[in-house]
């Protein structure tokens, strides 16, 4: 089937999925939750053969990470699908209401965007947590997902399609595009009057073609080059604690820390330590000049280290004189996803959140939680670092839209 068929197919079934009761859309993503860790071990097995062909390909270990699948992740998309049957269902809702004094009464009802297009690489994750909430918001959606992770995609998605085939749901609900040919993407971003939003989930390098050669209109997610400031009177114990986190707990994933602004006051006492916990979880540092006479084993850091995401063990370091230095150096390198403070002063925290340019900005914690599931939304479809519909984490409400519905009662304009 061409790639315009199946565009026409998911055009014509997203008014049935938008006509879905709440009821049945949760039944059905319930279903698919069940379905996913019944047939967890042939979801393991196909991911064991992209894995095979990642390592053979030589992926990098952060994105073999991001490709990985075993029971537990499998079971954390099955709760994710859970977690958003559970949510309320925004279809429908009423945002605004109002009566104009020529009687025509106004309201504002939250609506489906329809059929929405995602291009995502080697996180076959992504599969079912777009599914649901694309499902839940009464969306069909067409899934373009990378070569390396082809396999455990189609896995994915035929469980999903034999679940609502057994609630007698539209299967279309769901498109998989196994073609991942470079021109099976262009001509993706073309269907305009099919597809009515695309999102890009990857690397800079995916993110930046989507812009660039899209007419379908796009919500633009970001990579993530994550900093962490740590201020004058920082606890040494939390920072660290922190960092390590933020850095190694997953490496391969967009909210990870990428690169850390110090402050010169604590310099000397904080990076030392700081050097040996991060040597100890096999994490090279590139640091500039203040920085390195307290790191053992670091390397000189360029221009490009500090506009770098890594999703690897590496971090890049910058040590500053002010809070206004590290917020202007943020500002200039980072990608507008997730950035933190340290402090323990109230005034500078407060000028970092207003100070910093970026969707998720944290006091006192760190960057990995910038996560739908983290935030409550159950999953997430993309971290939107754009300023225009949607930004940050993506949950139910990003993938409505709206319409007003006027109610008069024989009024017409002079």
């Amino acid at each position: 089937m061409t790639l315009l068929e199946l565009a026409t197919k998911a055009r014509d079934t997203k008014y049935e999925v938008a006509a879905l009761s709440t009821k049945a859309k949760n039944d059905a993503i319930l279903s698919v939750a069940d379905a996913l860790e019944a047939n967890s071990a042939d979801i393991i097995s196909a991911n064991a053969i992209d894995m095979k062909n990642g390592e053979e390909k030589g992926l990098s270990a952060g994105l073999l990470d991001r490709l990985k699948l075993d029971e537990s992740r499998i079971k954390g998309m099955a709760d994710g699908l859970r977690e958003v049957a559970r949510l309320e269902d925004p279809i429908g809702k009423i945002t605004e209401e109002f009566t104009r004094p020529n009687g025509l009464s106004i309201k504002k009802r939250l609506v489906p965007i329809g059929v929405v297009g995602v291009i995502y690489e080697a996180r076959p994750n992504v599969t079912a947590d777009v599914f649901g909430l694309c499902f839940k918001t009464g969306n069909a959606v067409i899934l373009k997902g990378g070569s390396d992770a082809l396999e455990s995609n189609k896995a994915i998605v035929k469980v999903i399609k034999e679940a609502l085939l057994s609630n007698n749901l539209p299967v279309d609900a769901i498109t998989l595009i196994e073609d991942t040919s470079r021109e099976s993407t262009k001509e993706m971003m073309r269907l305009n009057g099919y597809i009515d939003v695309l999102i890009p989930r990857g690397g800079a390098g995916l993110i930046k073609s989507v812009v660039e050669n899209a007419s379908v209109p796009v919500i633009e997610t970001g990579s993530g080059n994550c900093h962490i400031y740590v201020d004058y009177d920082a606890d040494i114990d939390m920072a660290i604690n922190i960092i390590i986190n933020a850095k190694t707990q997953r490496i391969g994933v967009c909210n990870a820390a990428e690169s850390l602004v110090i402050h010169e006051a604590i310099a000397e006492k904080l990076l030392p330590k700081l050097g040996e916990a991060l040597k100890e979880k096999g994490v090279q540092i590139f640091a500039d000049e203040k920085s390195r006479p307290f790191l053992n084993d670091s390397k000189p850091a360029t221009e490009e280290d500090f506009g770098t995401e890594y999703l690897d063990y590496i971090i890049s370091v910058k040590t500053v004189s002010s809070v206004e230095e590290a917020i202007a150096h943020i500002n200039k390198y980072n990608t507008g996803h997730s950035e933190s403070i340290i402090t323990k002063d109230n005034n500078n925290a407060e000028k970092f959140l207003s100070g910093i340019d970026a969707a998720c900005v944290y006091v006192n914690a760190s960057t990995r939680f910038t996560d739908g599931f983290e935030f409550g939304f159950g999953a997430e479809i993309g971290i939107s670092t754009q300023k225009l519909h949607a930004r940050g984490p993506m949950g139910l409400l990003a993938l409505t839209s709206y319409k007003y519905t006027i109610y008069g009662d024989g009024q017409v304009r002079q």
